[in-house]
């Protein structure tokens, strides 16, 4: 088997010749590239090449097609910092008052340079890698997400207790909107599947019954659309999940890439064959920090936990840091071939 045919057999709980692996990495490959973030973000081959070194030094199966996590926030008029050797952020949102909402004008997000930057990257790494290695065009934020990132997050989160539900509601709809947009684009590029991250809408920010009230639906939409472009969908939400992982499955997601404080055990019992469990090493205390022998040791104990499931993709739990060691990765690949 190949990587994309790994991949593919994980998500239809298939069984592989070996474990299917799948890297959030984009900040360590641009630094072992040899390339700054600055450099990495500006242009589309940059960024395309990037990736295709990384797969070719370390052999893995799949690969997310990261920018950062702000450039659907910037596309609708959020101020962006971009810092030359990190990767883009933003401190404050472009609404100062919820009402605000209703004064935006209709945006369309190919016309945002990082936008055409992350589409022409992943275009250029699916061609050259074809049906070889499977290639996960990530999509930034999910609707809750960037409607966070509008508002702020302290007013985002005040607008769900105390904020007019209508406006809520209508931002929510508006930042929707604009995640199906970059959907329905990178869709077009060829990629094999289409990923966003949700992770304010995570228990560590808020409740359950909040998230099953404002994040859910809008994940519902955003999944739907997917799968209407016939591909198959990931999300990504932060920190400990456990108490949400029954309410995430009804979001119809194909696939979740989960936090490594997220309870791998618990997550096999709920999640179970209904979808693809990916990943979920600690991105920093593990691999970018820790030994050799403690990422051998992590990556033994999550392997054994889903030895007998299929629909498994191992992972970090969420993107790896630029100064992660490569005899780490390295050990944890070589772990999981070998197991």
């Amino acid at each position: 088997m190949n990587g994309f045919e790994r991949i593919h057999a994980a998500l239809k709980g298939q069984k592989a010749d070996k474990t299917p692996i799948m890297l959030h990495n984009f900040m360590m490959a641009a630094k072992e590239a040899g390339f700054t973030m600055h450099q990495f973000r500006e242009n589309p081959r940059t960024m395309a090449e990037t990736f295709i070194r990384s797969v070719e030094k370390y052999e893995f199966d799949g690969i997310l097609v990261d920018l950062d996590t702000v450039t659907l926030a910037g596309a609708v008029g959020v101020p962006v910092d971009f810092p030359i050797d990190e990767p883009a952020r933003s401190a404050k949102g472009n609404l100062a008052e919820l009402t605000e909402i209703r004064k935006l004008g209709k945006v369309k997000v190919e016309d945002y340079k990082y936008i055409e930057v992350w589409l022409e990257a992943v275009h250029l790494i699916k061609n050259h890698f074809k049906n070889e290695i499977f290639v996960r065009g990530n999509c930034d934020q999910a609707p809750f997400s960037l409607a966070s990132m509008m508002r702020g997050s302290q007013e985002w989160m005040l607008d769900l207790v105390i904020g007019e539900p209508n406006l809520v509601e209508e931002l929510l709809t508006y930042a929707t909107d604009i995640s199906c947009q970059f959907i329905r684009l990178m869709a077009q590029t060829g990629c094999d599947m289409l990923s966003n991250g949700d992770s304010p809408a995570g228990p560590e920010m808020i409740s359950p019954e909040m998230y099953r009230f404002f994040a859910l639906p809008s994940e519902k939409l955003v999944i739907e659309e997917v799968h209407r472009c016939k591909l198959p969908y990931t999300l990504h939400i932060c920190g400990n999940t456990d108490t949400i992982l029954e309410d995430m499955l009804q979001s119809g997601s194909d696939a979740f890439e989960l936090d490594y404080k997220t309870d791998a055990q618990k997550a096999l019992e709920i999640i179970g064959n209904k979808a693809c469990f990916i990943g979920n090493i600690d991105p920093s205390g593990v691999l970018a920090l820790g030994t050799p022998e403690l990422v051998e040791q992590k990556t033994n104990e999550l392997l054994g936990i889903f030895t007998n499931n299929n629909r498994f993709i191992l992972n970090a739990g969420c993107a790896m840091p630029s100064m992660t060691p490569e005899v780490n990765l390295r050990t944890m690949i070589k772990t999981a071939r070998s197991y």
